[in-house]
């Protein structure tokens, strides 16, 4: 990986499932900004700059993942950050509508670490 400081938005309303993907990816980043929610995840996304990738969970409180990666994608600065959604609708078609909506991946929970790593790195080596 470069010397260029990396960071990674975590999108997830479960403290559990949160804490977790922190844990894992702080190998990963040298920072980790978490929204708990929908509107936290807005905010962020019209006031900070892009992040290196975005893990987005689908059901939040607020405003759901859809709806956040649809204004990910309208956002010039943020348009071409990675963004792997991450969530327990395992239905092809909440897979194929994400994709739709501009998702580089879909993971499913309960998602393996070791997998999820392998994904995250690949967009972050990119």
């Amino acid at each position: 990986m470069s010397n260029i400081a990396t960071t990674i938005l975590v999108v997830e309303d479960d403290d559990n499932i949160a804490e977790l993907l922190c844990f894992l990816l702080e190998r990963e980043a040298e920072e980790i900004v978490r929204a708990a929610d929908g509107m936290k995840a807005q905010e962020i996304i019209e006031t900070s700059p892009p992040p290196n990738l975005v893990l987005l969970d689908v059901m939040l409180p607020y405003v759901d993942g859809f709806q956040l990666l649809e204004q990910i994608r309208r956002k010039e600065a943020w348009r071409d950050v990675p963004v792997l959604m991450l969530t327990s609708k395992s239905l092809e078609n909440d897979i194929v509508r994400a994709l739709d909506a501009g998702a580089n991946d879909y993971i499913v929970k309960p998602f393996q670490p070791a997998e999820l790593l392998a994904r995250v790195k690949r967009y972050l080596d990119d």
